[in-house]
This record gives C-alpha cells, sequence and structure tokens, in this order.
C-alpha cells in the first residue's frame, strides 16, 4: 500500500492513501481512524478524516510524528485496515416540492431528465459519508448518480437557507446552517444538522451512509415543528459494511 505520512506542526501527522475521490482510499481512511480511536495509542486526541487521508491529532507532551509513524505503519503491514466496520443508515426526510426545491427544475433541464426522475435517482442512492467541513455539520456525500453529475453553480447564493439539500459534481450534502453556496438546491430537510447543545453537535459523521426519504410539505412543517420541540429523533439503524 503506497502510503505518506506528513507532518503539520508539531501536534499533527497526516496519513496521505491517495489522490482522488474513491470510496476503496476512504474505506482505508476510515478504517484507520476507527482502529486508531480503539487503540490507546498514547497521546492522540483525535483523528480527522478527509476523502484521502486522515489526520492524526497528538499531544506533543506525550508522543512525536516519528513514534506514530511507526506505530501506523505496523497496523497498516498487518492489513487490518480491510476489515468489516459497522456503520450507521440515517434515513433523512426530504422534500422536493419547487418551493424547496429552487434549483429542481434548472437541474432537469440540464440533464435532460425530468423532475420526477431526478428525484427518484437521488432517493434511489445510499450515500456514503467521505468527510465534514466547509460549515459545521457539513456532509460530503457520494456517490451521486452519473446522470446527475453537473458542475457547481456559476452564480453562487450569498444565503443558503439551513437544511437545503443539494448537488455538485459527483457530490451531495445538506447545508446544516445557513451560509453562502454554490451547489444546486433539489430539495430540503427539517432536521437539525448541527446542534451546539449536543454532546455531538454533528449528526452525521464520516463513514455514516444516508437515504433520502421523501416528505410532503405537510409532513415537512410538522416534523419541523416537532424538531423544534425536541420531540423528533432521525431513523438510524446500524449496517455492516
Amino acid at each position: 500500500m503506497n502510503v505518506r505520512f506528513l507532518i503539520s506542526g508539531d501536534t499533527a501527522l497526516v496519513v496521505e492513501f491517495g489522490d482522488r475521490i474513491d470510496r476503496a482510499l476512504s474505506d482505508r481512511v476510515l478504517r484507520l481512524s476507527a482502529l486508531l480511536c480503539g487503540s490507546n495509542m498514547p497521546g492522540i486526541v483525535e483523528t480527522v478524516p478527509t476523502f484521502r487521508s486522515l489526520m492524526v491529532l497528538y499531544d506533543p507532551l506525550i508522543t512525536d510524528s516519528g513514534s506514530l509513524t511507526s506505530a501506523i505503519r505496523n497496523l497498516l503491514d498487518r492489513d487490518s485496515v480491510a476489515a468489516k466496520t459497522q456503520s450507521k443508515l440515517w434515513r433523512i426526510p426530504a422534500c422536493y416540492v419547487a418551493s424547496h426545491a429552487p434549483d429542481l427544475a434548472e437541474v432537469a433541464q440540464r440533464t435532460g431528465l425530468a423532475a420526477e426522475d431526478v428525484i427518484g435517482r437521488h432517493v434511489a442512492t445510499c450515500f456514503h459519508v467521505y468527510m465534514i467541513g466547509f460549515v459545521p455539520g457539513f456532509p460530503y456525500m457520494g456517490d451521486l448518480p452519473e446522470p446527475l453529475v453537473l458542475p457547481r453553480r456559476t452564480d453562487p447564493r450569498v444565503k443558503v437557507p439551513a437544511g437545503s439539500i443539494a448537488i455538485a459534481t459527483n457530490m451531495t450534502a445538506i447545508y446544516p446552517v445557513e451560509s453562502p453556496g454554490g451547489w444546486h438546491l433539489i430539495g430540503a430537510t427539517p432536521i437539525r444538522l448541527f446542534d451546539m447543545r449536543s454532546a455531538k453537535p454533528a449528526l452525521l459523521s464520516p463513514g455514516d451512509k444516508v437515504r433520502f426519504e421523501p416528505i410532503t410539505p405537510a409532513e415537512f412543517d410538522e416534523i419541523r415543528a416537532a424538531v423544534a420541540a425536541e420531540s423528533y429523533q432521525v431513523p438510524c439503524e446500524q449496517i455492516a459494511v
């Protein structure tokens, strides 16, 4: 396995598995992250998965980059990164009607599909959470069906509402908070993706799976009210991957 170890300051080591967005690379990144988090290896503070690498944050008073590199090489040499793992499958309610999907008609026109086909392909896909980034809780999820692949918008929005479901390139995502954004908005969810009051503020984690479940505008309002009243839980189950 061709792996690079890159020193990032005096408190972090980056383990780089490749130079592309690839499910096999993501699986190796996530498996190594799980192994390190469960290893009780001295000095490790946190691991941060990305598309193709894992940043390992450590306490420099306990360990150093050289010691971590040797320990991680030993893990990789045992080929343990190929082992099966458990993952969460989230079923996220999604409303695809025009009032919640301002770019759906344009996406349909540009892809040559009917709007119903765009929705159908989106809900039929089990998405993989590659990483969290951009803003807190923002999940980069792949892999979008090829007919839906489009470049980002040429005119990014200054404000994208929280809960907006979007697509760009071969990814889909959900905006956790109101923010600028250049992705195509094809739906919205009433759930909360990021909550600072929670012990785990970001709902989704790298390695999770996501399926979108279509709902009506009335159901959207009902779930949003239940979320505000803190009486709604996003359906979730453990699966083997």
